[in-house]
């Protein structure tokens, strides 16, 4: 990183100093060391910095910036900038643009096609067994998924994605370093190698109130489509699907019972237009995806109503013959019947364990 990028950051650092603020000081000075180098008087003839900002400005040292980049280094980290090609393109455009970012991990899935998957810390057993499933299937498609690397869902969500295969962003209220919650301290670790973590809070800063909300803007500006899979009517998961329509970002909601108070933030963004996701080919026919991402051909029409079901569960990621039945409704013997009719029709896959897939090129157009 050079002497400008060093300034740069150093700029960046200073508090107040957000993009709209940034951009101003920049068309003005043209350098970020012109403007640290400028007097409180040039400073103060520029819109909108107050005598503060430009006190804190005159303050504000190459040696800030220079100390944050390596102790990024130091945490195996990259210190990205607007300009850089690794900085996430979703996020330039977003309203309220991140100055910086701090990222850990695979920097490629900052510009891969991704998948906001979120819900509350309090979730239900259903909730749960959804977001597995949808978090799965998203990536066995191909997709990222991106979450908040909280408790709850937030974290199967991450977990489902590792766990297929694929590829996760866990978005940090706090700085690269700091574990929050630290129950999450294996997941962190693991995301920090087969996945990305990404923050716009320098190393070691704690969280308080106030990250939360800002990171949440983050999760949305990330992907194309947001997932909210259980909220009740005050979760801030809430706060996320608002984020993502202020960006101009697709929203679905995966529908819950109307006597669950976790399923109530859900049901009141499907009341308000909100799309329902009621299986994974909802969420992936916005990315143009059919099926699991593969070329396949159109199920048969003699399908049986419950056979039809099984492989909406499949499609959705389920795999056990327990997970399917707890999908359909049905007794385990049930769904067995089903799979070992879809199965001898080449429609699905048996693997050891009594697991099943959908077989290659049998997805549904």
């Amino acid at each position: 990183m050079n002497q400008a990028d060093i300034a740069y950051v150093t700029l960046a650092l200073v508090p107040g100093i957000g993009r709209a603020r940034l951009e101003m000081l920049l068309a003005r000075f043209r350098t970020a060391d012109a403007v640290l180098g400028a007097s409180s008087q040039q400073l103060l003839s520029v819109s909108s910095i107050s005598r503060a900002a430009a006190t804190a400005i005159g303050e504000a040292t190459p040696g800030l910036g220079e100390r944050v980049v390596q102790q990024t280094r130091d945490l195996g980290g990259h210190v990205l900038l607007p300009t850089g090609k690794d900085f996430p393109a979703s996020l330039r455009e977003i309203p309220d643009a991140p100055t910086l970012l701090f990222a850990v991990g695979r920097l490629d899935y900052l510009n891969t096609a991704s998948v906001a998957v979120v819900g509350s810390r309090s979730h239900s057993r259903y909730g749960a067994g959804v977001c597995r499933m949808f978090a799965g299937g998203s990536s066995r498609a191909g997709l990222v998924v991106v979450s908040g690397m909280a408790r709850g869902l937030d974290r199967i969500a991450h977990e489902a994605a590792l766990d297929s295969g694929g590829g996760t962003v866990g978005v940090l209220g706090n700085g690269l370093g700091v574990v929050y919650p630290a129950a999450n301290r294996a997941l962190y670790d693991r995301i920090a190698v087969a996945g990305c973590i990404v923050t716009e809070f320098p190393p070691g800063e704690r969280p308080s109130a106030g990250s939360f909300p800002r990171r949440n803007r983050l999760i949305s500006g990330l992907a194309m489509v947001t997932l909210v899979v259980e909220a009740g009517e005050r979760s801030g998961t809430l706060i996320t699907a608002d984020c993502a329509l202020a960006q101009g970002k697709e929203v679905l909601a995966v529908p819950g019972p109307i006597t669950s108070p976790l399923s109530l933030g859900c049901n009141r963004l499907i009341q308000h237009g909100a799309k329902p996701a009621l299986g994974l080919r909802d969420v992936l026919e916005e990315y143009g995806i059919s099926g699991k991402g593969r070329p396949g051909m159109s199920l048969p029409n003699d399908l049986t109503e419950t056979e039809r079901r099984a492989i909406d569960a499949l499609e959705l990621g389920a795999e056990q013959v327990d997970e399917i039945a707890q999908q359909l409704g049905t007794s385990a013997g049930e769904a067995l019947a089903a799979l070992t009719s879809l199965e001898i029709r080449g429609l699905v896959d048996q693997e050891p364990g009594k697991m099943f897939r959908m077989a290659v090129g049998s997805c549904r157009l």
